[in-house]
């Protein structure tokens, strides 16, 4: 099911992002220091980080002098992810098309993987839905401004203040305008069926699976 997304994904050409530093990263010395690190390790484990994020807790706060409680920071981080790695949880850190780097507890993660996968299985058949919608809109777009060149050329071609050439280009373009057009329709025919089928496989795999979106 996991690769099934993936593929979606690809086929509707998204890219996921790496996730952005926060935490300690623009704290200045003061902040460092009173950081309660089991607070932040819970808060790195609800999150879903891997273990080496407190080595950029340590880089950000190194410069103040600031050296991480790593103990501390562990027990927060291991009562953190046993509230990450519950499967409603795994299911909505899915849905968001986030990437899951194997952090959960041995115990937990059977449930947690198999929420996660249905999760992003469901990102992945919105996002082609998206895709989609946003590739007809594109399409529609284009054929009205190819329309109004022709509409535009024809009134060139008669008017009588064109010169021959001018006239003869209009024609020209206006011959390889209506065979752009005529692509268009076309494209934007089968769009439609598939925004109407790719919406119909949300809604049908979203009936199916045990949790909301």
């Amino acid at each position: 099911m996991l690769m099934r997304s993936f593929q979606l994904m690809i086929t509707a050409v998204l890219i996921l992002g790496a996730m952005s530093l926060g935490g300690c990263a623009s704290m200045n010395k003061d902040e460092c220091l009173a950081l309660d690190w089991r607070t932040i390790g819970y808060e790195d484990g609800v999150a879903g980080h891997s273990g080496d994020r407190v080595a950029q807790h340590r880089k950000a706060c190194a410069k103040h002098g600031v050296v991480p409680d790593l103990d501390r920071y562990q027990q927060g981080r291991s009562e953190g992810l046993q509230e990450f790695c519950r499967p409603v949880a795994g299911f909505r850190y899915g849905a968001r098309g986030a990437l899951y780097h194997g952090v959960c507890p041995e115990h937990l993660e059977s449930g947690f993987v198999e929420a996660y996968e249905m999760g992003f299985h469901l990102y992945g058949l919105k996002a082609r839905h998206r895709y989609a919608y946003s590739q007809l809109e594109s399409k529609r777009r284009e054929l009205a401004r190819s329309e109004q060149a022709i509409q535009d050329n024809a009134l060139l071609i008669i008017s009588t203040s064109s010169t021959p050439e001018q006239r003869a280009q209009a024609l020209l373009d206006t011959r390889q305008l209506a065979e752009l057009v005529g692509r268009l329709k076309a494209e934007i025919e089968q769009l439609e069926r598939d925004v109407v089928l790719y919406e119909m496989d949300v809604e049908q795999y979203r009936a199916s699976i045990p949790y909301g979106s």
